[in-house]
């Protein structure tokens, strides 16, 4: 008897605490509420239990439901801030009303200001605006059912520190917006890098997609996805622990990454030579050593110093004088690492680059950065190095990405944000889509729509950027999945109401997936925003859009949307192919006329179609208008018979 009293105070504290009104993770200090919008605040309570919104000096009352839900609807208010709400018993600080943005798609929105900081370091360290906030979605899927949160989460005021952090597009974008609105800027990135458009489609949205309904509907399996990723991760396991057992470099008396290791019986190759990843035929999988020697002047032993070693498939672990320097797991990423103090001495030193290749062709990548940097001077690495082989392994076969799978992401990383209005979408992905893009039209169409009916927002802005340039062209016009859906993206922006288009096929990098550019990508992105959500239509936001055609004798005459039309006047266009009846293009020679483009190829009689910037990386496209925006690429035909063509 004597502990009743004890008890009944631990279930007073327990209920207590249960009854105490719980916030979603958007509903937190620093978090930003569109302006000229009812604002939606809701949460979780025990069943019945009172709850009291304060919020610019009103009060808001409800109660939960018997599912313990509850929310209050506050009127439309106007930009501004920082103010304080309470509900109940808790505060949300720091709160701005301004205009929200969902910036959303895979890795080219999801790149971080950090990895930009090559181009844009002075910028960011020397900005910082209280009145741009962002947060960062967590990765999560989900298959079974739409979630009513996302996992935890928190707002950041942009600040040169928590800027490395935004995505890169978003932060130019929004510096953009505040620079011509002066309103505050909510950004809420919910982005994964390599996802394809079905993860982020609802049931509904694909439902004339059985496969991918299919594709979920096997996920939807618990216990699959667990064995699934028990099994990938169980041979992961195990081929990392072969490759280290086997790896000669490791397991001889002396470590070949030493810096007395005498390497002098090593093969000499250029760093970039493909050869020493291949036998002739197929790559070679598993580890590949490489060392170099390299000379420092006095003047510069005991300075910082950083290494820097381009990008590397796929895998690298680094050492300087015998010292680990640093190590990154897949390809993309640009390897930079700080060399500790005290370890490069005057005179010879040497590197020693230990590389994994998993399932393809290991390499340096070209036309990167391979040097050593100080303060004020630089030493190549470029050239010859030595190798040799640490051991062979079979291809590692790559792991399952659920989250790449249909309705995942939209289920566990859209849906719960549908409570907060927000002001359009900033839509960057398509690269992994380029082996689909016949029907790439059709999963967008379904996604816009579907974001549309969620936010209860027919109109909503939806702000596509176009992929950039990439890889590298044959020498002569030849089909590309990346300019059909390039030219999908283009049409998509067309033909849906309320769409922009922001090309960047002049921004791209021929060897990076992920061009460090972002600054024009943001700022192209505000231009659309102006146009399309603020309704300013003097903003020129589009290079030449193409409109028609007509033939005169061998020569195509091409014009353009009006608004777009005032063609920058150069000697040559380049990146324009024309065809005949049968359909071959061969580059054509093409000029600007005012507001017009004449194409032409002198050993092509009667041409009929016409493609510009066609390819891979078109890098030479040079057709933009008088706001120095580029075209965007496209393909038309003339209908037999007949003179002229439109859109």
């Amino acid at each position: 008897m004597k502990y009743r009293p004890i008890l009944f105070f631990i279930l007073s504290c327990v209920f207590l605490c249960e009854a105490k009104v719980k916030l979603p993770v958007l509903v937190s200090d620093g978090m930003v509420l569109q302006c000229d919008r009812n604002i939606t605040i809701w949460g979780t309570a025990d069943a019945g239990e009172e709850v009291n919104v304060r919020f610019l000096e009103e009060s808001y009352m409800t109660a939960a439901d018997t599912g313990g839900k509850w929310s209050v609807i506050l009127p439309p208010a106007k930009a501004g801030g920082p103010y304080v709400m309470t509900v109940n018993e808790l505060e949300i600080r720091d709160i701005l009303i301004g205009d929200v943005w969902l910036c959303s798609g895979q890795s080219n929105m999801e790149l971080p200001v950090g990895r930009v900081m090559d181009m844009f370091r002075e910028e960011v360290e020397s900005y910082a605006n209280p009145m741009i906030r962002h947060i960062k979605v967590p990765l999560a899927y989900n298959f079974h059912h739409p979630q009513q949160d996302i996992n935890p989460a928190s707002w950041k005021e942009l600040t040169p520190e928590n800027a490395l952090s935004f995505s890169a597009v978003a932060y130019f974008f929004a510096k953009d917006m505040f620079e011509k609105t002066k309103v505050p800027v909510g950004l809420i990135n919910a982005s994964v890098g390599g996802s394809p458009a079905e993860a982020w489609i609802s049931e509904e949205g694909l439902k004339h997609f059985p496969a991918y309904l299919n594709d979920r509907d096997i996920c939807r399996s618990d216990e699959y996805v667990s064995n699934v990723k028990n099994l990938d991760r169980e041979r992961r396991n195990v081929w990392n622990t072969i490759l280290y057992q086997r790896d000669v470099g490791l397991n001889e008396t002396q470590k070949w990454f030493s810096y007395d290791y005498d390497d002098s019986d090593w093969k000499k190759v250029n760093l970039f030579d493909k050869t020493w990843g291949s036998n002739g035929l197929n790559p070679i999988n598993g580890s590949h050593w490489l060392r170099k020697e390299f000379s420092v002047p006095a003047h510069s032993v005991g300075k910082p110093a950083v290494l820097r070693l381009g990008c590397i498939v796929d895998a690298d672990s680094v050492f300087v004088n015998g010292v680990f320097v640093g190590t990154t797991s897949y390809q993309y990423p640009p390897r930079i690492y700080r060399i500790p103090e005290n370890i490069l001495k005057e005179g010879l030193n040497n590197i020693t680059v230990r590389l994994i290749s998993y399932s393809g062709y290991p390499g340096f990548v070209e036309d990167k950065p391979y040097k050593i940097v100080f303060d004020q001077e630089e030493i190549s690495l470029e050239g010859i190095w030595k190798y040799r082989q640490g051991t062979r392994m079979p291809t590692l076969p790559g792991e399952t990405f659920f989250q790449y799978k249909p309705t995942g992401l939209y289920n566990a990383m859209v849906a719960p944000l549908q409570h907060w209005n927000i002001k359009g979408v900033l839509w960057y992905q398509g690269e992994s889509n380029i082996g689909r893009y016949n029907e790439y039209y059709d999963l967008m169409e379904a996604l816009i729509g579907d974001w549309r009916d969620l936010w209860k927002h027919p109109e909503l802005p939806f702000l596509i950027v176009q992929l950039a340039n990439f890889m590298q062209d044959p020498p002569r016009p030849a089909e590309s999945h990346w300019a059909e859906l390039r030219n999908v993206q283009s049409e998509l922006s067309k033909t849906i109401p309320n769409t922009g288009l922001v090309v960047t096929i002049d921004i791209g990098e021929w060897n990076d997936i992920h061009p460090l550019n972002k600054k024009d990508v943001g700022k192209r992105l505000s231009l659309q925003a102006q146009r399309i959500a603020y309704g300013d239509h003097g903003v020129i936001a589009n290079g030449p859009v193409y409109r028609s055609m007509t033939v005169k004798g061998n020569r195509l005459i091409l014009s353009f949307e009006e608004g777009t039309n005032d063609l920058i006047p150069v000697k040559e266009l380049k990146g324009f192919a024309v065809a005949g009846a049968d359909g071959k293009y061969e580059w054509a020679e093409a000029v600007p006329e005012g507001d017009k483009v004449i194409v032409w190829n002198e050993h092509i009689p009667e041409p009929v179609k016409v493609r510009y910037a066609w390819g891979n990386n078109p890098g030479n496209a040079n057709l933009k208008n008088g706001s120095g925006l580029p075209a965007s690429p496209f393909e038309a035909s003339l209908p037999e018979g007949s003179g002229q063509v439109d859109r």
